[in-house]
């Protein structure tokens, strides 16, 4: 099965997806969402309220963008290398518009965007998943009952094009912080 996969770009733990690409190993479920698929179109996540709804299929519908998800706001990882390396990255301003995704409810993501990025300096927009609707949708939950509580979403970025995946990094075991990082997703 092997001989099915088209790597385009290997290191010692990152298997990165191009959109020129057709299948990449990856330690978990290759299932999950892939270059040339469509953003999911749903009005499931949310910013700072319940009540405001967000559909990254319409918000990255014309342009670039990113989608970055998370296992936990708030998780150490997250809050202290992962995140900030995107709010730091000399990089992020012509990624387009980029978005962190978490299974969290709005109150939480509103909180954490503001510890992170208390002026909103980035320009990153940070949306709560409460149901995991939209990760299902991407077949990127893990179940994470032992240290979350419930389903929660695999540690991904994906870059995105017209609405469309143009590249995959998905941690391989599902929280890890190495091929999602925005050394690696930002890089020109």
């Amino acid at each position: 099965m092997l001989s099915s996969f088209s790597p385009i770009r290997a290191t010692p733990r990152l298997w990165r997806l191009h959109a020129s690409s057709q299948a990449a190993f990856h330690a978990s479920s290759t299932v999950f969402v892939k270059v040339g698929d469509k953003i999911p179109d749903l009005d499931v996540l949310s910013e700072a309220s319940p009540s405001n709804k967000v559909n990254l299929a319409k918000e990255l519908g014309t342009g670039k963008g990113i989608i970055i998800g998370v296992p936990a706001a708030f998780s150490p990882s997250c809050s202290n290398s992962h995140i900030p390396g995107y709010i730091a990255s000399p990089s992020l301003a012509s990624a387009g518009r980029v978005f962190v995704v978490s299974v969290n409810d709005a109150f939480v993501m509103k909180a954490w965007a503001s510890s992170l990025d208390p002026e909103s300096k980035s320009s990153i927009r940070f949306l709560a998943d409460p149901s995991a609707a939209f990760t299902s949708a991407l077949e990127l939950t893990f179940d994470g009952k032992a240290i979350f509580g419930g389903d929660r979403s695999k540690r991904y970025a994906l870059r995105t094009e017209d609405g469309v995946v143009k590249e995959v990094f998905v941690e391989p075991d599902a929280t890890g912080v190495d091929v999602s990082t925005a050394s690696n997703v930002l890089e020109v």
